[in-house]
């Protein structure tokens, strides 16, 4: 009963047509169970209770269709598609069979440079203040000040406090910080199965799953001139288009956050390498006036399983104001 009501409020949000809007949902991990430090995280239950949900409130489409239809006009009522960043073994080996049984596509952005065994900066930071040989932590020398991290909430605040200083360092110089924090606060070592193999990622596209270009090192294009921004895209393409045998026509920005994590000016740079369509993490929902080549996502993060639709549809009503470059048909 109440998805019917659901439903209807979609219709009337998303009427389908001319007057459709896309919802597309962005997701980076499933985990076996409920992770303490992030608690909002899909887990295996949660991820499968949200499909269910999803299905039965929405007409679930691949992002590569659902573009397509964008700009033919043509897409259903309350159209949405799935979406996961960055490549993390969990992807495959969670979440994959939970959308086979469910009967939904999702399109995986994928950081080729991580593959097989890599660490991002951030799961880095994430890894070494979790498992902190002490309660209060010195980074004076790497400039980034002294914390306490005694309780969960503590590691919660310094974790984001940390990765917002970090993340937009120079791309080596990020990565070295988050090396060398490692080996200053814990002893315990990086896990070498956080990502997904070739093998996995194979498999991933063989189960008929979209692989999409992510770059090839998470970087905050903002901070790069145009010659590294290509480069970092093209030799996640060429990487990706290698591994699974066929076009790579779908990007996200790492980070994704306009003007913050990638320039206007970079948002011809997917289009000339040639992909059809780019993601952003800016919230909203995408209409046939929507830029192709940023495109809004939005995923509800709630701990209560009955806030996932209407927060959705809460969604529905923040249209997207970036003018498309493309007219619609084209």
């Amino acid at each position: 009963m109440i998805n019917t009501l659901y439903r209807t409020v979609g219709n009337f949000l998303s009427p389908g047509g001319a007057g459709a809007s896309l919802s597309i949902l962005i997701y980076h991990r499933v985990l076996p169970e409920v992770d303490e430090l992030f608690p909002t995280v899909a887990t295996a239950t949660s991820f499968d209770t949200q499909l269910d949900t999803l299905k039965k409130v929405f007409n679930v489409l691949p992002l590569g269709e659902a573009v397509a239809r964008l700009k033919s006009s043509s897409l259903p009522p309350r159209a949405a598609c799935i979406t996961f960043d960055d490549g993390y073994e969990d992807n495959v080996r969670i979440a994959l069979p939970i959308l086979q049984h469910h009967g939904l596509q999702a399109t995986f952005f994928i950081a080729t440079a991580y593959l097989n065994g890599g660490h991002m900066f951030n799961d880095r930071v994430i890894h070494a203040v979790r498992h902190s040989k002490d309660k209060h932590i010195d980074l004076s020398q790497l400039g980034l000040g002294e914390y306490d991290i005694g309780t969960l909430e503590e590691k919660r605040t310094v974790i984001d406090a940390i990765l917002k200083r970090v993340k937009y360092l120079s791309l080596g110089h990020r990565e070295n910080v988050a090396e060398e924090l490692v080996s200053l606060i814990t002893d315990k070592p990086l896990p070498n199965d956080l990502m997904m193999t070739t093998e996995q990622l194979k498999a991933l596209s063989e189960a008929g799953m979209e692989i999409g270009g992510h770059t090839a090192r998470h970087p905050i294009l903002a901070k790069l001139d145009e010659a590294s921004a290509i480069r970092e895209i093209r030799e996640g393409k060429d990487y990706l288009e290698g591994i699974v045998g066929k076009p790579i026509t779908l990007f996200a920005y790492p980070n994704g956050k306009p003007e913050a994590d990638y320039l206007a000016k970079q948002v011809d740079i997917p289009r000339r390498l040639g992909f059809e369509a780019a993601v952003s993490t800016r919230w909203g929902v995408a209409t046939r006036h929507s830029d192709l080549f940023q495109l809004p996502r939005f995923t509800p993060y709630s701990e209560n399983p009955n806030r996932f639709a209407p927060m959705l549809l809460q969604n529905l009503r923040r249209k997207d104001t970036l003018a498309n470059k493309l007219s619609p048909g084209s």
